[in-house]
């Protein structure tokens, strides 16, 4: 059986959590921020959660993990 290839774009985008979920990079937060207000530019930093139904793709995309 040959080696199952990795999903460069997945790996490079996803950390996986210790408890097996994963975590992405939030979009809207390069530039553009003064008309962003505060609140907005905090929740900005945080990773957002990677939803339970987009979990077996992305298992897919990462047969090995990160």
């Amino acid at each position: 059986m040959p080696k199952l290839k990795t999903r460069k774009c997945a790996a490079k985008r996803l950390k996986e959590t210790g408890t097996g979920a994963f975590r992405h990079h939030k979009a809207g937060a390069r530039h553009l921020k003064s008309s962003k207000n505060a609140k907005r530019r905090r929740n900005l930093r945080k990773d957002g959660a990677v939803s339970s139904a987009e979990k077996n793709r992305i298992k897919a995309a990462l047969p090995y993990g990160l």
